[in-house]
């Protein structure tokens, strides 16, 4: 009988304890996901590079290459560099700000056909393979 109440402190302490620490797990979680890649609600997707835009446009370039993403043109647009590219149902447009002469800004968008269903998980894999490319260089 006493092992039985010791079974049930025991259990009810974990319990506890794995309770206490889910904030903490949660809050380090989103800690630690703010420093990679942005999303909002809108299926947009960020990351700023600490390199002048002309060296991370040809590195998204590269990535889209390396992706089989056509390339449909590119050029400015109101003071900063728009790419758009298609892949299957997908449209792309990635928009590249200068934040300063060694910081850019780059935002990827990735519609289906229709425009209306975001593909967040396109647009990431966009930015990571531009990063890939970064690192290399």
């Amino acid at each position: 009988m006493r092992h039985k109440h010791l079974l049930v402190a025991a259990l009810l302490g974990a319990a506890f304890v794995s309770t206490a620490c889910a904030p903490l797990a949660l809050t380090a979680l989103g800690v630690g996901s703010a420093t990679a890649v942005n999303h909002t609600l809108t299926g947009v997707t960020y990351k700023t590079f600490t390199l002048p835009l002309p060296q991370v446009k040809r590195a998204s370039l590269s990535a889209l290459d390396r992706m089989g993403i056509k390339v449909d043109g590119s050029g400015p647009q109101q003071g900063n560099e728009v790419v758009k590219a298609t892949a299957n149902d997908r449209i792309i447009e990635i928009v590249l700000e200068p934040i300063s002469s060694n910081s850019t800004r780059m935002r990827v968008t990735a519609r289906n056909s229709g425009g209306i269903l975001f593909d967040s998980a396109t647009a990431t894999e966009i930015i990571m393979q531009t990063e890939r490319v970064l690192e290399k260089t």
